[in-house]
């Protein structure tokens, strides 16, 4: 287990309620909503982390990265909370400027915004993530399988990014295709990367788009 699952499992139990409640979206439909897809992501405000305030090397989006969170994480864990302990872990245990992913999604479908995604992400594999815009499912991805909300957030998110960043679908890969020494995201959830399932659900989203 690497020093970020580890993360995840000891903090997975420590978590305590506070009361959020996640959305269930729909498919894009609409250029206008493609526009503002932004105005559905949790913010870092919103969920009660900080911006790091220093300059940084700003990198330009060419890859769309898959990840889970390597752990169990269970329906009366509250992701806020969560993702504050593990800015604060990033940042004090990693010496990493911020949580490692951009945007981070839980078993509601919900995103939330994780690293300015200007900045390139971490990790604790051999990869270089630069250039990847990192996307995290909370959970363990070996062991259960995505939610539908959760499927239909990650088709919305990786479309959003190619229609923002002007990318291919062909772009949308998983943490393991870098990685030699990773499962990353975990079997069930790799399994619609490997069956081409995600990008013919992007290809669709923004066909629709066109027309």
């Amino acid at each position: 287990m690497n020093g970020l699952h580890f993360y995840f499992a000891v903090i997975s139990a420590a978590l305590i309620l506070d009361g959020c409640a996640g959305s269930r979206p729909a498919g894009i439909q609409s250029q206008g909503n493609l526009q503002h897809f932004d105005k559905s992501i949790v913010t870092v405000a919103q969920w009660g982390g900080t911006r790091d305030t220093l300059q940084h090397p700003v990198q330009t989006i060419t890859h769309i990265t898959l990840h889970h969170g390597g752990v169990d994480f269970t329906k009366d864990e509250d992701p806020r909370a969560y993702l504050r302990n593990l800015q604060s872990w990033s940042r004090s245990e990693k010496k990493w400027m911020d949580i490692p992913y951009h945007y981070l999604i839980d078993l509601d479908g919900t995103i939330y915004e994780g690293r300015d995604i200007r900045y390139a992400g971490d990790t604790n594999t051999e990869y270089d993530p630069t250039g990847h815009a990192l996307i995290c499912v909370l959970g363990n991805y070996e062991n259960i399988s995505p939610t539908k909300e959760q499927l239909r957030s990650i088709v919305n998110l990786f479309t959003w990014l190619c229609w923002k960043y002007h990318l291919s679908p062909e772009v949308i890969k998983g943490h393991k295709d870098y990685s030699k020494i990773t499962v990353c995201p975990g079997k069930n959830l790799y399994a619609y990367l490997a069956d081409g399932y995600f990008r013919r659900e992007v290809e669709k989203e923004l066909a629709q788009m066109k027309k």
